[in-house]
């Protein structure tokens, strides 16, 4: 049996064998911007990316590497506060420029080195200041320079972003761990956001892909803030395979051991980027129940708490249960549209597609909590699935309003 401990204290250095920090390099007037995470040894390596299709020139340059080395790397540079993103064959060579700089700087293959960038589209990085900047990395395997690799990949978060967990593979503990940025332009099927999780893991890339893959279905591909898709962004992570375990092999209880870890890491990131959506003042989580397959409750799901009238509605706290059915009707899925339940947190608004009384004044107040429950079940079937989301509030047009200037 697994013994999964969701662990607060564990960093992103935490699994064996890695080490990170962060440091204000001037891409940014204050803040820490230029982050590095470092293996000592080489690890499997896998990520998934954006579908948008302008992808930025940090991801061709990461899929690149990834190909070139067989999913077997040794480190990643971030930089925040500018996407080099549409920034054509300048930005592929100021990217490639990076990676070099980087490996150059640790003593190793710039086929070893992964990058990611984030922060305003359709500016050239200012070079001279980056490449400098990375002179200035010295990882370290404590918390505190986790704690600044953390900080210094945000753009608008208001926080950093970690979590971790660590489970039993017989007398020895596995532990993964992530970090993840994102606030805004978030929305289902991977978009502006990173995340970076470590694992002291003994598994292969190819493998290590799937998991991952399977985890960022579950989680990451759950969320949505804003409806919009960015350009950049990605979860790598990166397995140092210094546990002294056997290797995971697909199919056994140690892939599922360690796949429902890297689930948990995956989506309690996915909740926090949720939560802290710009100028968000709560998370939505929709539970859909009761469908004919998973897919179709994921679906659904989605549908629900990306809809700007029910995100508009939870941050007015109106019970609206009308936005609620609306949005489900919205989607293709065919569902019996005279068997439908809703409820909002504790009351039962709408029991097979016919409203019942319930308390509002209860209900509103509910909706001022840090987290609105919103249960969905078609009575259509065992499918089961979730969405995290965040209210739309006036803060966010705001953020948005003035993110150049």
């Amino acid at each position: 049996m697994t013994d999964l401990t969701m662990s607060p204290p564990v960093s992103l250095v935490s699994p064996k064998g890695f080490h990170a920090t962060g440091v204000h390099a001037g891409l940014k007037r204050k803040r820490k911007d230029l982050a590095l995470l470092v293996c000592e040894q080489l690890a499997s390596a896998a990520a998934v990316y954006t579908t948008n299709q302008f992808q930025a020139a940090p991801i061709q340059v990461t899929k690149q590497t990834l190909q070139a080395s067989n999913g077997k790397i040794r480190a990643v540079l971030v930089n925040s506060g500018n996407a080099n993103a549409c920034t054509g064959d300048q930005g592929l060579t100021d990217a490639y420029a990076m990676r070099a700089k980087a490996a150059a700087h640790l003593g190793i293959e710039a086929d070893e080195v992964a990058i990611a960038s984030t922060g305003v589209i359709g500016q050239l990085l200012p070079m001279d200041t980056l490449l400098a900047g990375i002179e200035l990395l010295t990882p370290e395997p404590d918390a505190a320079q986790a704690g600044a690799f953390a900080e210094a990949i945000l753009t608008t978060d208001t926080g950093v972003k970690t979590t971790g967990v660590r489970y039993a593979d017989g007398d020895t503990f596995v532990t993964v761990a992530g970090v993840a940025k994102g606030s805004g332009m978030i929305h289902p099927n991977m978009a502006t956001m990173l995340g970076f999780v470590t694992t002291d893991a003994v598994i292969a890339p190819e493998l290590l892909h799937v998991a991952l893959k399977q985890s960022v279905d579950a989680s990451f591909n759950n969320i949505t803030v804003d409806g919009d898709s960015s350009t950049n962004d990605m979860v790598l992570v990166m397995a140092s395979g210094a546990s002294d375990t056997e290797e995971i092999k697909a199919g056994t209880d140690a892939y599922h051991q360690f796949t429902k870890a890297l689930t948990d890491v995956c989506t309690d990131l996915a909740k926090q980027i949720a939560r802290d959506g710009e100028g968000a003042t709560t998370l939505i989580e929709v539970n859909v129940v009761g469908a004919k397959t998973d897919e179709t409750a994921r679906i659904i799901a989605k549908q629900v708490v990306g809809s700007s009238l029910v995100k508009t509605a939870v941050y007015g706290k109106d019970a609206n249960w009308g936005r609620i059915i609306a949005a489900v009707g919205a989607t293709k899925e065919p569902i019996d549209v005279g068997r439908v339940d809703i409820q909002i947190g504790s009351q039962l608004v709408l029991s097979k597609s016919v409203p019942v009384w319930f308390d509002e004044t209860l209900a509103s107040a509910e909706m001022g909590q840090d987290v609105v429950a919103i249960r969905i079940d078609l009575n259509d079937g065992t499918g089961t699935g979730s969405a995290y989301g965040c209210d739309l509030t006036y803060d966010y047009v705001k953020i948005n309003a003035s993110y150049r200037t």
